[in-house]
């Protein structure tokens, strides 16, 4: 859903205040803000208008810098067609077009997306960037919500900073992180945090929950391929 933009605000400030307090140097204006979404953001991902909240966290000028849980970063707007593109090629059976998402936080091991057109906009959802990963879901309904659960873990102490890098992550180092947000339910929603769920019981039930096509994650393979050449010749269409 479309967060309110007050909403929104003050849960961004809430996170910020919480990573600070945890450790992280959060920046002033580190780079000119972002602005409205080029041309390009609406040939690409098929859609004729661009959410406010999206262009306002786009603004903010936190691109490529490691504020985000595990050291995510927020990506700036796509400036190469075919990397964005190719950046969607693991959201198999979306309930939504699978052109209709920008990928907008990055963690390494994780894409996280924001859903752009039809009733699934303003959701986040989350890929494994792994070459049998199949578990596309949704990480939050809105964007206040996901930095909504990113406070609350760092109020748990399920994410902590970490002094060798300099970034927040998820777990404490003694245990398994997925083990410690598990423990935590429902207090916390484990699938907002940026770690790997592969086969977790409660992330089959969240797919089914928010329209996951199941019969493509069991084709798995084949429905990968299919999307692979769906993003070629869309590709190929636009030029890029």
């Amino acid at each position: 859903m479309l967060d309110d933009m007050r909403v929104l605000r003050d849960a961004v400030a809430e996170y910020r205040v919480a990573a600070t307090a945890a450790g992280i140097t959060w920046p002033e204006r580190a780079e000119p803000p972002g602005g409205q979404p080029p041309g390009l953001v609406y040939r690409l991902f098929d859609v004729d208008h661009v959410a406010e909240q999206l262009t306002w966290i786009e603004s903010q000028g936190w691109h490529l810098q490691r504020l985000l849980p595990n050291g995510g970063w927020v990506m700036p707007w796509p400036t190469d067609g075919g990397e964005a593109l190719e950046n969607l090629s693991f959201s198999i059976g979306t309930p939504f077009p699978w052109r209709h998402q920008l990928p907008l936080f990055h963690f390494d091991v994780l894409l996280y997306t924001f859903v752009l057109a039809g009733e699934h906009e303003g959701e986040i959802w989350r890929y494994e960037i792994a070459p049998d990963a199949r578990d596309p879901v949704r990480a939050a309904t809105s964007l206040a919500a996901l930095f909504t659960e990113w406070t609350k873990g760092i109020a748990a102490d399920v994410v902590v900073y970490n002094d060798l890098n300099g970034w927040l992550q998820v777990g404490d180092g003694a245990r398994r992180d997925i083990d410690m947000l598990l423990e935590r339910v429902p207090d916390l929603d484990p699938l907002a945090f940026p770690v790997s769920m592969p086969e977790q019981p409660l992330l089959r039930a969240r797919q089914r929950e928010c329209g996951v096509d199941m019969t493509c994650i069991d084709r798995g393979f084949d429905c990968h391929e299919e999307l692979l050449d769906a993003i070629a010749a869309t590709r190929a269409s636009l030029g890029t």
